[in-house]
């Protein structure tokens, strides 16, 4: 049986029993097992502060760009044999897949590129340089430079390999080292890089650290240097931020959670226009891809009750299309779930969604007998901000549901408001009037807004879609967190200070 080993203080290590097994999504056969029980975590994060932390800040921006494209080189170059691994592990179809592990390489390739933007330099300046009073001389200007801890990075099963990468690369550039602790049961992806990369010879001493299993007590041993940067469930993310440790030293979090994000379409758009195949194609395909276990999936679909009949219509066909079975049949076209506990938690919650709206399209039980699969659906309910049920609870698979509106501006802002927070909302409308008040009233409430029209209907990767220049978090239930977003990724790892002096000794050491 294979053993899926943490790697930490530089080696491979195996922890004790009783260990957890990882399964094949498909078979529901064992895989692998994994343990982190015995593991010495205080001497791990001890290691990346005194070891790997020198070495990443000791790096210019250029030194450290040079690195992370050597780390995308390595995850593009193992392309086809990760994703045959996420297809097992995680039940991946292959265009899923290439999905996650593309994101992952592609995110690494684009913070390289920033590290050459930034230079030969190991800090950057907010700003310029502010007088002191009425003094010339006597300034004050603010830096940002790495804190002198430990990135943790405890990531989500969905993405192991996008996961790892996106945050990593924010983290390695900005000069922080990071242990990272992927979700258990898909950590396989996320091993196997990690071991390419050792392998690879590429990693400095210290600045990238592995744990697979429980996170044990990870936590206890956190410092005032430190941060935590989390992807899961709003409860976890809670439990983070309560932590003893964490709150005693005031330990910096970033945290994305649950997200009920929406779509909606303006009461402008005509059935079988531009706008309305782009809201359809967008749409259907994030309820399906990895079988709608995305954090920007859309759960709610806001349309005009004047257009509710044609768009349940057209995503009901739509979904009709999918095909559901072994995520190595090219023909496949929607994975099983990746997890047999994801699988009975989306029916749980299908069930308590089906006693307050209606089913309009899909079954979620007409599934193949094996695998953790749930049935592309679709549902519809009446009340708008006042629905029950979905403006409170996500289901992390295949499955939205319909909310009709009046077709006002005001409605619209009122029912994506009621989720509490997202990761991303798309506006599918051609009135720029409209589109503005919806738009700024529902910027407030998420980390990314995307407005469809018939001027990019054929453009663009649709609203589920990360990239590493724009931010990706949201307020609220959504976690409150913010990473990515180009340079604006790299402030979570940095402390921003005013330092205060002469303007030419200032300058003589790079800070004017």
């Amino acid at each position: 049986m294979h053993v899926v080993k943490s790697y930490l203080v530089d080696s491979w290590i195996a922890g004790q029993e009783p260990t957890t097994p990882l399964f094949d999504a498909y078979t529901g056969k064992v895989m692998a097992i994994t343990s982190s029980k015995g593991l010495d975590l205080r001497a791990a994060l001890a290691h990346a502060r005194d070891v790997g932390g020198p070495a990443l800040r000791a790096m210019t921006f250029t030194q450290r760009g040079e690195l992370i494209k050597k780390l995308s080189e390595v995850v593009h170059a193992s392309r086809d044999e990760l994703c045959e691994l996420a297809g097992k592990n995680s039940g991946n179809t292959r265009s899923d897949a290439k999905f996650d592990v593309d994101g992952g390489s592609g995110t690494l390739a684009y913070y390289a590129s920033l590290g050459k933007k930034l230079g030969d330099k190991t800090h950057v300046l907010d700003g310029a340089a502010d007088p002191i009073l009425r003094s010339a001389r006597f300034v004050g200007q603010h830096v940002y430079l790495p804190r002198h801890g430990v990135a943790i990075h405890i990531n989500a099963f969905n993405f192991p390999a996008w996961g790892l990468c996106e945050k990593l690369a924010a983290a390695f550039l900005a000069g922080m080292p990071v242990l990272v602790k992927p979700a258990t049961a898909t950590c396989l992806v996320t091993a196997r890089i990690v071991e390419k990369w050792v392998e690879a010879g590429i990693l400095p001493a210290g600045t990238l650290q592995l744990l697979c299993g429980s996170a044990g007590d990870l936590l206890d041993h956190v410092g005032p240097q430190d941060v935590v940067s989390f992807t899961g469930s709003g409860e976890t993310g809670r439990m983070i931020r309560g932590h003893a440790a964490v709150l005693r030293w005031n330990v910096r979090v970033g945290v994305e959670a649950d997200s009920l994000n929406a779509a909606v379409l303006g009461p402008d758009v005509e059935v079988g226009s531009e706008t309305f195949q782009m809201f359809v194609n967008e749409t259907s395909k994030d309820i399906t891809q990895k079988a709608g276990q995305k954090c920007t999936a859309i759960r709610r679909i806001v349309v005009p009750t004047a257009l509710a009949d044609e768009a349940i219509a057209a995503l009901a066909d739509r979904l009709s299309q999918a095909v559901l079975g072994n995520p190595d049949e090219r023909a496949t076209t929607v994975s099983p779930l990746a997890t047999e506990s994801q699988q009975a938690d989306a029916w749980r919650r299908i069930e308590d969604l089906a006693l307050v709206a209606t089913r309009v399209a899909g079954d979620p039980d007409e599934v193949p007998e094996t695998g953790f699969f749930v049935g592309p659906s679709l549902f519809r309910v009446e009340g708008g901000a006042a629905a029950p049920f979905v403006h409170d609870h996500e289901i992390f698979g295949p499955v939205a549901t319909v909310i009709p509106y009046d077709g006002s501006a005001a409605e619209a802002v009122a029912i994506v408001a009621r989720g509490r927070g997202s990761l991303v909302t798309s506006v599918y409308t051609d009135d720029t009037t409209w589109a503005k008040d919806v738009l700024f009233g529902i910027a407030p409430h998420n980390g990314r807004v995307q407005w469809g029209s018939k001027k990019v209907h054929d453009q663009g990767a649709g609203p589920g879609t990360v990239l590493p220049q724009f931010v990706h978090g949201g307020p609220g239930a959504a976690g409150g967190g913010e990473e990515l977003g180009g340079e604006r990724g790299l402030a979570f790892y940095w402390q921003r200070t005013a330092i205060q002096g002469d303007r030419a000794l200032l300058e003589r050491i790079g800070l004017v």
